[in-house]
């Protein structure tokens, strides 16, 4: 079983600066995809940031300039550091881990979800 335990969230002021961070422990064999997603009120859940195994990035285009995903793979860990925060931005952001367990089962995992809201 895989388990991710997310951190980071809180209240930022517009214009402010906050870095999620998401840890995976448990029996991996290998991570691939890792992703950011969040969900505000009466919204449905939508992606924020990827990263691949390979490092390729992919973000969407509302949070493109301002947002940063990163992972360090021996850590098995991912931060999403946010700039330039909006109050549109707020919502609850989880975690996603895609993987392997053993060569012939996969997993996919969510985090708990972290709470971000962006006001003054």
């Amino acid at each position: 079983q895989v388990q991710l335990v997310e951190s980071g969230g809180g209240l930022v002021q517009p214009g402010g600066s906050l870095r999620l961070s998401c840890a995976a422990s448990g029996s991996i064999f290998s991570i691939t995809d890792v992703g950011w997603y969040r969900q505000a009120p009466g919204k449905q859940r939508e992606l924020v940031a990827s990263i691949t195994n390979g490092g390729r990035t992919n973000y969407a285009g509302s949070v493109k300039g301002r947002f940063t995903i990163s992972r360090d793979n021996a850590k098995r860990t991912v931060w999403l550091q946010m700039n330039t925060l909006k109050p549109e931005d707020t919502a609850v952001y989880y975690c996603n881990f895609k993987g392997r367990i053993t060569l012939r089962q996969e997993f996919d995992s969510w985090g708990q979800g972290t709470q971000v809201t962006v006001s003054s």
